[in-house]
């Protein structure tokens, strides 16, 4: 059990590790839509694919983060999947689940504006 909360602790400092320096603030998935929308229909090419890369490194970072959590709790034994420590875990999948949901919203908006510009989509695939 104590394992367990060594884990828990290690993961959520590594996932405040990636939302502060990960994404150098280019990736915000509280960022309106409306204005990630405006912003969008202002950038240059190249500032469509470089933010468009940084959403995409910020989806692929919380996906890592989300299996890795997702794995703890698929071996938490039964006797103890109701503890407070399992309900922490899965309420920590599903923050991050809404967390790339969120991010991959704003993604599609600058994905879809750099194909619209004529720009170079290719290693943005999510």
């Amino acid at each position: 059990m104590n394992q367990l909360k060594t884990i828990t602790l290690y993961c959520m400092l590594c996932l405040l590790g990636v939302s502060l320096i990960g994404c150098k603030g280019k990736a915000d998935e509280n960022k309106p839509m409306d204005k990630v929308k405006a912003e969008a229909d202002t950038m240059t090419v190249e500032k469509l694919k470089a933010t468009a890369m940084a959403y995409k490194n910020a989806v692929m970072a919380k996906q890592k983060d989300a299996e890795k959590l997702m794995d703890q709790l698929k071996n938490i034994p039964a006797m103890e999947a109701m503890s407070s420590e399992a309900k922490k875990l899965q309420a920590d999948v599903t923050a991050l689940q809404t967390s790339i949901k969120n991010l991959k919203d704003r993604f599609t908006v600058y994905y879809d504006k750099l194909k619209e510009k004529g720009g170079d989509t290719s290693g943005l695939e999510l």
